[in-house]
């Protein structure tokens, strides 16, 4: 098996454009960007802080029942992104964030796939660390 080039810059730069789209809609609360970004499919998962949704249902249902209340109190400051692709269709997103209400940091993770209709999370991983001997 031929290994798959990585870090293509065209390529990279493609996910980047999707990733920026997609938080930009996490900051506006733009649900249909955001139920846009995910691949539409039951397969598809997010893990988030507090909640494991399985299915762009699920993902679309927690979307659609978010306060914008609540995400003013997330307001975040991205540190430390990296995007590495493996050939032209896969690629992986990861950053770090910090919360700008009390400067609690996260971690979030994407997978993303190219579709014929685009670039899609396929799978994501949102958490808050523990500072040392917090609960």
């Amino acid at each position: 098996m031929t290994p798959p080039e990585i870090n293509d810059p065209a390529i990279v730069a493609e996910v980047r454009a999707a990733f920026e789209r997609y938080d930009r809609g996490l900051e506006e609360n733009d649900v249909p960007v955001l139920d846009d970004s995910f691949w539409n499919d039951p397969l598809t998962l997010r893990y988030g802080v507090n909640e494991n949704l399985y299915g762009h249902a699920a993902i679309a249902a927690f979307r659609a029942g978010r306060q914008p209340v609540e995400l003013a109190q997330r307001a975040r400051r991205l540190e430390n992104t990296v995007i590495t692709t493996f050939g032209r269709d896969f690629a992986v997103a990861n950053t770090e964030y910090v919360l700008l209400k009390d400067g609690r940091r996260g971690r979030q993770s994407q997978s993303w796939v190219r579709f014929p209709e685009g670039w899609k999370v396929v799978a994501a991983h949102v958490s808050l660390m523990v500072p040392p001997g917090g609960a």
